[in-house]
Formats: structure tokens, C-alpha cells, sequence
């Protein structure tokens, strides 16, 4: 399955759809827009989307609608080679430390070059850690004595899967059929004018818009609010663990992630709330602190043979009271007698014997 999902720069959720697992992100688009604009209106909304999601066809749609649909969006590597004469001639303009950006305006669109020292640093560490692995394995397959031809150009090709488009960069030079496996019939090298040529590019990604804005800046700005999807579906799959689904029924695949949803919603105003009232706190670690407070049902038989069947908190410690208190959230009141954490860790043998249910209040 595909789950694909819209949020507001500050990462609340707008709409999400569970969509069939062979469906491609570029087929997501369309939908999403009609659905939006059906529930919230027609605005002036600006529509931040990674490379893969849009086609040419639908930007065309956007830019041609009778309310033009404002999108920023990357671009393949090969529109960066397109403009590069154009962006060379431009002058750069810092944004914040270790990235800078230039503008130019083309075919009816604005089209920002941002460059980013961490990004290329970042590149150029993933890039040779994936040559050395070929290279190694390269050699490896080599020094085996027991290859034959074809299994040598199976094992080469995983190994070329492993490395990604970095195995482009190595010129190979394999044994013909019949011919012993040694230094002399399979060598290889790294093709230097290939290397300089995407080392040139490391650190640097075109994005394109239709805005009427024309400050690169600002267009920069806009883009890097694309981390707060990345970090909703980290969230998903991480803090609130919506993978794995182990459901047979459609219907109770999409129940699963309608809690994951919601329950990201509160993550997300979780996280709002920290930002103003405890900088420096994650998520994570307050609801880290709050699975210590527990909910408790406590059944009580009665002497006419009924239950009485009560629903308790524990009383929080003093680390979870000092962190409600700035959070100024407070705890539903309840009638004595208190419950500590470590009276429900012992199965509340004092409190009701083996009548006592226990669930984590988180």
C-alpha cells in the first residue's frame, strides 16, 4: 500500500489517502489536488512536492488553471544541466551559513540553484563509501578461483545493484566466453571525467516554481518545509510504529492507519506545544515520561453478586509532575485513594487482589 499525505508548513495534517501499493507517487498528484480544493475551498495555496511526485503534464494543468495552482518543486538533474550556462553566468546570494542560492527566470517559470555545503559533504561521503564497497567486491570476485564467466557476471551485477548509479563511474572490462578469470581478462577503472563531472555537481539541487516571487530566499525557505513530511512518515514508522500492518481485511488495514493518523495529530500538536512551553524536549522523551503514569480499572465485586468497576490514574512522580506543570497540562481529578506506579507494576495485589486491569496511559 501507499500512503500518501498532505500537511501545512508547520507539519499538522491536512488529508491523507491509502492508496494500492503498485501505485506510483507521480499518480497521487491529480487526486489530491481536486480532494483539497473540493473540501477546503480554492486559495492561493503554494504546493511543495519532491521531484518524483509531479509529471510535466499536471504542472502544466496547475500553471494553466483558471486559479493558477502555486507549486515549488525539484527538479531532475538533467533541467540543471539544461540552465547551467545560464545559472553560471548568475551571482550567488547567501541565505544562511553553508548555503547559497541564485535565481533565473525561464519557459514561463522561476528556477532557483541552491547549493549547500552539508549536502555535499553529506554526497560525496555516501558516493565513496558505495565506490570502495564495488571496488572491494570487484577485487574479491577476482582473487575467487571457483568463478565461472557467468557466475561472475552475476555476482558483478548485485554488486552493481548494491552501489546504485555509482556504478556508472566504473569503466569494467570483463573476461570473454572462454577466457581464464585473472588481472589480465577482468580490471577495471574509475572513469575520472564522469567523477569530476557529478563531483562538480555535489551539494547542488534546481528547484522550479511559478510563483510571482523572486527572491531566491524565500523560495529556499519554502522548500525546506518539505522536511516536515519527511519527518511525519519518520514519525509514523518510528515514535508510533504503523509498520508492520499485519491485517487480511481491507477494511481493518485503513482502521489501522486512521489511528496512526490521529494519533500523529496529537503527536504534532505534542510538538507544537513543546516548542513554546519546553524548548528543548522531544516528543519522544515526554511520552518516554508519561508511560510511567498508568490507567487502572479496578473491579469490585459487590455482595449482591454485581461489579463496581472503576477507571483510575496513578498518581504521577514527582519527574512527571514537574513535566506537566510546564506543559500546564493537568491530569483528570479523581476521589481517593491514590495509586502509585509502583503499586500497578505489582499487578495491584493490595488493591483488588486479581481484579485489577492495567494499560499505559500513553
Amino acid at each position: 500500500m501507499v500512503i500518501a499525505l498532505v500537511v501545512t508548513p508547520e507539519g499538522f495534517p491536512l488529508a491523507y489517502e491509502v492508496l494500492p501499493g503498485n501505485t506510483q507517487d507521480k499518480q497521487t498528484l491529480r487526486d489530491m489536488l481536486s480532494r483539497i480544493a473540493e473540501r477546503y475551498g480554492k486559495a492561493e495555496r503554494v504546493w511543495i512536492m519532491d521531484r518524483g511526485i509531479p509529471t510535466e503534464e499536471v504542472l502544466q494543468e496547475m500553471r494553466e488553471a483558471e486559479v493558477p495552482v502555486r507549486y515549488l518543486v525539484g527538479t531532475p538533474r538533467g533541467h540543471l544541466t539544461r540552465y547551467e550556462a545560464q545559472l553560471s553566468a548568475l551571482p550567488w546570494e547567501k541565505v544562511r551559513p553553508n548555503v547559497r542560492v541564485k535565481i533565473l527566470v525561464a519557459d514561463r517559470e522561476i528556477y532557483v540553484l541552491a547549493e549547500s555545503g552539508e549536502r555535499r559533504l553529506k554526497e560525496r561521503g555516501i558516493r565513496l563509501r558505495k565506490l570502495r564497497a564495488l571496488l572491494h567486491r570487484l577485487e574479491e570476485l577476482r582473487r575467487q578461483k571457483t568463478n565461472t564467466r557467468d557466475a561472475l557476471l552475476q555476482k558483478i551485477g548485485a554488486a552493481e545493484q548494491e552501489a546504485g548509479g555509482f556504478a556508472r563511474l566504473v569503466d569494467i572490462t570483463l573476461p570473454a566466453p572462454g577466457e581464464p578469470i585473472n588481472a589480465h581478462t577482468f580490471h577495471w577503472r574509475v572513469n575520472l571525467e564522469k567523477y569530476r563531472q557529478i563531483q562538480s555537481r555535489d551539494g547542488r539541487y534546481l528547484l522550479r516554481s511559478n510563483q510571482s516571487a523572486n527572491d531566491p530566499a524565500v523560495l529556499w525557505t519554502q522548500y525546506m518545509t518539505l522536511t516536515e513530511v519527511e519527518e511525519a512518515f519518520r514519525n509514523l514508522k518510528g515514535d508510533l510504529a504503523i509498520r508492520p500492518i499485519h491485517h487480511q481485511l481491507e477494511s481493518r488495514v485503513e482502521a489501522h492507519i486512521f489511528i496512526s493518523f490521529l494519533a500523529y495529530c496529537l503527536h504534532v500538536t505534542l510538538r507544537q506545544l513543546v516548542k513554546t512551553r519546553a524548548p528543548g524536549l522531544t516528543p519522544r522523551s515526554i511520552l518516554e515520561q508519561m508511560r510511567q503514569i498508568q490507567m487502572v480499572d479496578v473491579h469490585i465485586p459487590t455482595t449482591d453478586g454485581r461489579e463496581l468497576r472503576m477507571s483510575r490514574h496513578t498518581t504521577p512522580e514527582q519527574p512527571q509532575q514537574l513535566l506537566l506543570a510546564q506543559l500546564q497540562l493537568e491530569l483528570p481529578a479523581q476521589p481517593p485513594p491514590e495509586i502509585t506506579s509502583a503499586q500497578a507494576k505489582s499487578c495491584g495485589a493490595d488493591l483488588c487482589e486479581k481484579d485489577a486491569e492495567f494499560r499505559p496511559l500513553s
